[in-house]
Order: structure tokens, then C-alpha cells, then sequence
């Protein structure tokens, strides 16, 4: 069975939408480190609808950071959404028909290596609480990012996670990395 991961940056203060306004001065060389070893387990990745509009108007013409560009353009992607429609523009994405759980579900049986969830804050949530995340990495910025999107909120239900992996980088970033509690 595929493993199936979602990694956010996030803020001391819980923040996890529009890192671009505040990790720019702690992306260190550990960070893309762990970035590169994902990239190179991942084959497959899942994006939400605002997740993918955003990425497919901005990396298929990047000029900056090409490892990253080189990476999600040509990789297979699958997007969540209710108001898109085929055919999708960016190369290699396609829209994900009938409900997210049950197409991860599936995706997961079939042969290849890693999934990951990228930059989609509601898909994370929704396959987490559905048991089907098998990891959450969160990348602690040492920033309070003072306003922004949280991962978390009240009335979620109640998640137990194990810490499978913690790691501090040179400028002061914590990687966690959590399971389910049990899985």
C-alpha cells in the first residue's frame, strides 16, 4: 500500500496558510534537505482546488527555484474539486471524480511510490479526520505569523497523533513528523 503524506509550513502562533509571507528568512539548507528526500519519494501529488490554481499560474513558468519547478511540473496530479472542470490546463493534472476519500483510497492500492498533499489546507484536514493520512509533517517556522489560515480548529474532533520523527535545522525550524496514533 502507497504511503499517503501532507507537509505545511507553519508559524509558531499555528498559521499555515501564505508561508511566503513569513518563512523567507529561515528556508534553510536542512529544510531543503528534507524537501529534496521528499521530492524524491513522492510521484504522485494531491492539490485542492484554490491550491492548484495558484501553483498552475505560477510554476509552469517560474524562474526561480527550478528544482522545485522541475519537480511538480511534470509529476502526476490529482485535484479536489467541485468547481473545475476537464480538461485542466497545468500538464499532468487531472480532476478527481467522486468523493476525495474514496479516490485516495483507491489511489493508495495502486502501485508507485509516495502521495503527498501539497499546499491544500481543507484536502489535509478532510484525510486526516478520514484516517487516511498516513503522515503529517509540519514545518515549524520560528516566526508568530500574527494572522493566516490555521490547520487546526475548534470542534475538530478529538485525533490522537504519535511524534515519529523531530528534527531542529540550523536556523531554528522543527520538523515533526506524526502519525496516527496506533498506525
Amino acid at each position: 500500500m502507497r504511503k499517503l503524506t501532507a507537509g505545511l509550513f507553519h508559524s509558531v502562533d499555528g498559521v499555515v496558510s501564505e508561508p511566503n509571507l513569513w518563512q523567507f528568512d529561515s528556508f534553510d539548507e536542512d529544510l531543503g534537505k528534507g524537501m529534496t528526500g521528499m521530492m524524491e519519494r513522492v510521484d504522485t501529488v494531491l492539490l485542492g482546488r484554490v491550491s492548484y490554481q495558484e501553483w498552475a499560474g505560477y510554476w509552469p513558468n517560474a524562474t526561480a527555484d527550478q528544482d522545485f519547478a522541475g519537480f511538480i511540473n511534470p509529476i502526476e496530479k490529482h485535484v479536489a474539486s467541485r468547481t473545475l472542470k476537464e480538461p485542466l490546463e497545468w500538464q499532468n493534472s487531472h480532476l478527481i471524480e467522486g468523493p476525495l476519500e474514496d479516490f485516495v483510497a483507491e489511489l493508495k492500492k495502486r502501485d508507485g511510490g509516495e502521495v503527498a498533499v501539497m499546499g491544500s489546507i481543507s484536502v489535509t484536514r478532510q484525510l486526516l479526520f478520514a484516517g487516511l493520512l498516513d503522515e503529517l509533517t509540519l514545518m515549524t517556522h520560528p516566526v508568530v505569523a500574527g494572522s493566516g489560515r490555521h490547520l487546526f480548529q475548534d470542534g475538530d474532533p478529538l485525533t490522537r497523533l504519535s511524534l515519529k520523527d523531530q528534527y531542529r535545522t540550523s536556523k531554528g525550524n522543527v520538523i515533526s513528523t506524526y502519525a496516527r496514533f496506533g498506525g
